[in-house]
């Protein structure tokens, strides 16, 4: 019987990892954002690049199952939101 117990403790701290890991990520890819929405309201030049890293590691988090995935974000969407946030 204590090995179901443990092998339930393994399962659960494995999915707190990956909670824990994908909200690190979760607020990489929210700062990134921001940061080209800032610069996009101020026409300065500005890469989605990081913010698609970030994305591409927390949809890789979400084949386990556990993370929600995020779309791929261009820069066109960048600058719709930033027009729609002045």
């Amino acid at each position: 019987m204590s090995n179901v117990h443990e092998e339930i403790s393994k399962h659960s701290k494995k999915q707190h990892e990956l909670v824990k890991a994908f909200l690190t990520l979760e607020n990489q890819r929210e700062s990134f954002i921001a940061e080209a929405v800032s610069l996009a309201k101020n026409d300065q030049p500005f890469t989605v690049e990081h913010i698609n890293m970030v994305t591409k590691e927390i949809n890789n988090l979400a084949r386990n199952g556990i993370a929600p995935t995020r779309k791929l974000v261009t820069s066109e969407m960048v600058i719709e939101f930033a027009k729609r946030d002045k």
